[in-house]
């Protein structure tokens, strides 16, 4: 049964990557959903680590697009702006050549369509409640979609009997059976922000329609310690520590 590793949200979080990787154990392709970089001090060991990751499909996140400079630093807020600066210095070459080579909307794979924000706006839209889900499933044919950008581990569930969409926000390590249209987020591997520090990511079993959120504890202080002796903000520091 072929074992999709999905990931997104990593900002340059290395520590939290690496213990990721650790906990999935073995896996047969990877799906990276955009955000490789910001807010963290890692920039190009995540970049580097991500590229080298086994069958890999990698999407751009508007945190990777503004690092290149293609996206207007008014969009983010004063403490964004300064980790995106601190980016740009700190890229090397190879990384700047993967981050460009990333597509910037949406892409199919199978039954499944995956972008960074939404079907809708691939860079920016947020997928936070059922209507917004409702609307974005009507944007695209395939049966599941799935995408990043908000940092919150959850399902958005399509319920035929009802005409409606629910929020399920799984049990870690459960494998839902998914035999209706769906929205997916795996979560964020670098800064969750759904109120539990540990590294999100998520198993797609594509064939038997599985989806299964996974989650695993690192040591975010040593990460808050680095992001503070480079000079970044102390909130992208701190709240790594309360996932808010």
């Amino acid at each position: 049964m072929k074992r999709i590793l999905v990931i997104s949200d990593v900002h340059s979080n290395l520590t939290a990557l690496e213990a990721v990787l650790a906990d999935a154990g073995k896996f047969d392709e990877t799906w990276c959903l955009g955000d490789l970089v910001g807010y963290g001090p890692d920039p190009n060991e995540c970049v580097a680590r991500i590229q080298g990751l086994p069958n890999l499909t990698c999407l751009m996140g508007n945190h990777d697009l503004a690092a290149l400079d293609s996206l207007s630093l008014e969009a983010f807020n004063m403490e964004a702006r300064r980790s995106i600066l601190w980016q740009r210095e700190r890229l090397s070459a190879a990384s700047l050549d993967f981050l460009k080579s990333l597509p910037g909307g949406g892409v199919e794979r199978g039954k499944a369509f995956l972008a960074h924000g939404s079907p809708r706006d691939p860079i920016w839209e947020y997928v936070l409640n059922s209507q917004v889900a409702r609307q974005c499933l009507q944007e695209v044919s395939s049966r599941w979609c799935l995408v990043g950008h908000s940092h919150f581990q959850a399902t958005f569930q399509y319920l035929p009997d009802l005409d409606d969409i629910q929020i399920f926000v799984l049990q870690v390590g459960d494998r839902h059976q998914m035999t209706e249209r769906a929205i997916l987020n795996p979560g964020s591997v670098g800064q969750p922000r759904d109120r539990n520090p540990r590294a999100a990511y998520a198993f797609f079993y594509p064939g038997k329609g599985f989806w299964e959120p996974r989650r695993v504890a690192y040591d975010f202080g040593s990460v808050q310690r680095r992001i503070m002796a480079a000079g970044l903000p102390q909130r992208h520091a701190d709240r790594l520590s309360g996932g808010i």
